[in-house]
Formats: structure tokens, C-alpha cells, sequence
């Protein structure tokens, strides 16, 4: 497949050289033709010297035969711009730009544009590093009405079958870090003593779900859960 990157940073550089690890054509975006400099000699995609939003400069870069482009220069403007142009005008459904303010990056996904919010995500991960149990907010969909979580239990769910997780929480459990991978639960999987778990939760309950897990099981919730289990296995 073919695919447009706009920017030759680092990140574009890096993107460009996996895709062309992977067997696609790449054409490369850049207004100063000294960024090309990162691809180095060997790169088999094309330099294009222009402005990432420019028709011209996009028709240059093949986008109407392009699977998918990534707008990854260093201004959230000209990303978004792009993104939009190449989206609305040309008709590509894979777009995705990196935006760096996080709350513009939230009001594009609304939009229907996939955005990489650089700031948050890295503040995201060196919060989840400096204090373990702190919930790192790791994805949301593109209408915003989802977003996965991962967090670590308060010691009280240990043990708790991870189906009761769910329906005492309202999320829904993706997979689980244990011991440092990653796992798919099966169905009568239970929490154990450090696992991470990587939920799925409304929007609207993020906060809710996070301050139910990282504190006390609430006793009566345990026992209400139980009996609800109890009578759907009789019904």
C-alpha cells in the first residue's frame, strides 16, 4: 500500500522507515528539504519539498492513491489542516495527526479525526512509572464515548472474578498485565496479587470507576454482586 507522511521529524522519519521495512511506498512531506537529510541515502520512499496541506504538493505525493497519511510536523495547525484536507478533499479514510494540546486533540477526535496527543500520552506514561498505582488514561475512540483505562486494583479485589469486575463497575475488561505481559483473560479468570488491569469504561464514568477500583471493595456491593450472580445462574 501507499501512504503520505507530512513531517520529516524524528517521528516521521522513524514512521517512514518502518513502513518501508514492511514492504509500502512512502512518500515524505517535508517545506525544508534539509529534514530528508534523516531518511538517510539507502531510504527507497519519496522526498517531497512543500507545504503538508498544499494540493499540489499532496497530488505530488500520490495521496489519491494513498491508503492512509499521518500528519506528524511539529504545528498542531498545519497537522490539523492537513489532516482535514486530505480527509474532506481527497477522499483518504486512514488519517491520522499528532497534536501536542491535548484538550484540541479531544475536540478533533470528536471531529472524526484520529490524533496522537504527544503531551498527554507521555505525561501519561511517565505518571503511570513514578507512582504504580495511578490510572493511566490509554485510549479513547474516536466518537469519545469510550475510554480504556489501566490501572491496579486496590488490594481488596484480589480474588474478585473478573466478570463480577465488570458488572459491579459497568466497564469491560480488554486484557490484563500480569508479571509484565500481557494477557487475555479467559472466562473464570480472577484478579491476582499485581495484575494491571486495561478496562473499558464510559466516558462519562471515568472518575467513578477509577475511585471504585483504587479504594475499598464496598462489602454491600460484594454481596449485592453475588446474589445478583446467584439468581442469573438459577434463571
Amino acid at each position: 500500500m501507499h501512504f503520505v507522511i507530512m513531517g520529516c521529524g524524528r517521528v516521521g522519519a522513524m514512521l517512514a522507515a518502518s513502513l518501508v521495512d514492511r514492504g509500502h511506498t512512502v512518500a515524505v512531506i517535508d517545506q525544508d528539504p534539509a529534514a530528508f537529510a534523516r531518511l538517510g541515502r539507502d531510504f527507497a520512499g519519496e522526498r517531497v519539498a512543500g507545504l503538508g496541506f498544499d494540493r499540489t504538493t499532496l497530488e505530488r505525493a500520490h495521496i489519491r492513491e494513498a491508503a492512509g497519511f499521518a500528519a506528524v510536523s511539529s504545528g498542531d495547525n498545519s497537522n490539523i489542516i492537513a489532516a482535514r484536507v486530505v480527509r474532506e478533499e481527497f477522499g483518504v479514510r486512514r488519517v491520522v495527526a499528532r497534536i501536542y494540546d491535548p484538550h484540541r486533540a479531544e475536540v478533533y477526535e470528536r471531529l472524526g479525526i484520529a490524533t496522537v496527543p504527544t503531551v498527554r500520552w507521555a505525561a501519561a506514561q511517565v505518571m503511570g512509572r513514578l507512582l504504580p498505582g495511578t490510572p493511566e488514561r490509554q485510549y479513547r475512540d474516536v466518537s469519545g464515548a469510550l475510554t480504556m483505562i489501566a490501572l491496579q486494583p486496590h488490594p481488596s479485589w484480589i480474588g474478585t472474578p473478573l466478570s463480577h469486575v465488570e458488572r459491579e463497575t459497568g466497564s469491560r475488561v480488554a486484557h490484563l498485565t500480569r508479571f509484565g505481559e500481557g494477557v487475555l483473560p479467559g472466562v473464570d479468570a480472577h484478579v491476582q496479587d499485581g495484575d494491571r488491569l486495561h478496562l473499558l469504561v464510559p466516558t462519562g464514568q471515568l472518575e467513578r470507576v477509577e475511585t471504585q477500583l483504587a479504594h475499598q471493595r464496598d462489602e454491600d456491593e460484594v454481596r449485592e454482586s453475588y446474589d445478583r450472580a446467584l439468581r442469573g445462574e438459577r434463571e
